[in-house]
């Protein structure tokens, strides 16, 4: 049974022929914000988020967040430098800093001890990946290709150039490395393009799916195939399909129209098919629902089931932040508040969505790190606010 959760502003959403209606009084503003808080959250305004303050940030730097680590690259060092703070006590002073090689962009992820720092040049496209400890930054290895994180080991990969979508897919082959060494420990070769993935949690498990739809579960440790089947043709990428729940998703077209189909996992059994509108659609993983996006609203389904738990027209209008790849937490939304200054916080999970707080004017860059949303501010600074999802 469907839970219709409308939490939109009372004027809705103009449609695309019409023209939007006049802007509200600031009386109206300020009521139109109280309406939403309390439907989404259930309390008469939205509270100011209490805020941690964290380190500067110059100008041109790029803000990484990996494990419990804060990263801020700064490439006009000289040579550019990473500074790691503590995210969860970002004002102190960083646990290191060192220097690092010139390049466009860099990418950071979590290894266990293991802190993989991904370096592109300015199309986008590896340079390598370095290994250094989490602990001091000490270099350990580098290898020439893209890395994933996947428990207590990693996998790498080497991406299919290309200028529109790099990072999209991969080619050659599949390989498990030993965080130690950054040796090799297994190899599987891709014939053509796949799509690689980590599924989230313990057992570390690598998903591959070759551009012909064969997929396989590899156990990331040794390279053990623990489930192998076949996927209906898609536009596989790297977030179709997804693990959620226990289950492998994929949004498919089905001749004229389009499904969201679930696989059970690792045994990769079809469990159930949804029909879904034809068009741009999204799909994330949300506390362990499959949280969707198209431009109707957003809504979930039960992973194990396929029946939706909840529907949001109005939440088309909210922007989800980034956080990390394969995540299971519930997911942040930001959107402007009626002053049109500052920014309302909401998540989106198990239960519906739910207005947090509200952030001060100024903030960019956001990025969600667990259980805190870290932005930059105005001031060249970067803030924390802890979320309790």
């Amino acid at each position: 049974m469907d839970v219709l959760i409308d939490l939109g502003e009372s004027r809705g959403a103009p449609a695309q022929d019409e023209r939007p209606p006049a802007a509200p009084s600031r009386p109206g503003r300020v009521a139109l914000v109280l309406a939403v808080c309390a439907l989404l959250g259930g309390s008469t305004a939205p509270a100011r988020l209490p805020s941690q303050a964290g380190p500067p940030v110059p100008g041109r730097s790029t803000l990484l967040v990996a494990g419990e680590l804060l990263l801020v690259v700064d490439p006009d060092a000289g040579p550019p430098t990473v500074s790691a703070y503590d995210a969860t006590a970002p004002h102190r002073p960083p646990r290191w800093r060192v220097a690092v090689p010139d390049a466009a962009g860099w990418s950071a992820q979590a290894a266990g001890d293991v802190l993989l720092l991904t370096e592109r040049d300015q199309a986008r496209q590896v340079l390598a990946t370095a290994a250094r400890s989490m602990r001091d930054g000490k270099p350990l290895w580098r290898r020439a290709e893209r890395m994933y994180a996947a428990g207590d080991a990693a996998v790498a990969v080497s991406e299919v150039r290309s200028a529109s979508e790099p990072g999209r897919r991969v080619e050659g082959a599949v390989r498990g490395v030993d965080l130690t060494s950054g040796a090799t420990r297994w190899s599987m070769s891709v014939p053509s393009t796949a799509v690689v993935q980590v599924l989230p949690g313990p057992p570390a498990r690598v998903l591959v799916v070759q551009d012909d739809g064969l997929v396989r579960l590899l156990d990331a440790r040794d390279g053990v195939v623990h489930g192998q089947g076949s996927l209906p043709p898609a536009d596989f990428g790297p977030d179709n399909p997804q693990a959620i729940g226990g289950h492998l998703v994929l949004r498919h077209p089905t001749g004229t129209a389009a499904a969201v189909t679930a696989y059970d996992l690792p045994g990769l059994t079809r469990r159930w098919e949804v029909p879904v509108p034809r068009g741009e659609l999204t799909l994330r993983n949300c506390q362990e629902l499959v949280c969707a996006q198209d431009r109707h609203g957003r809504w979930a389904l039960d992973p194990a089931t396929g029946t939706r738990s909840w529907v949001w027209p109005a939440g088309t209008r909210w922007h989800t932040v980034a956080g990390s790849r394969g995540g299971t937490d519930a997911l942040v939304l930001l959107q402007p508040a009626a002053d049109g200054h500052r920014v309302l916080v909401a998540t989106v999970g198990r239960d519906g969505p739910r207005v947090r707080g509200i952030l001060p004017s100024g903030v960019t860059d956001c990025r969600r790190a667990g259980p805190r949303l870290i932005c930059r501010e105005t001031d060249a600074r970067v803030t924390v606010w802890p979320l309790d999802t």
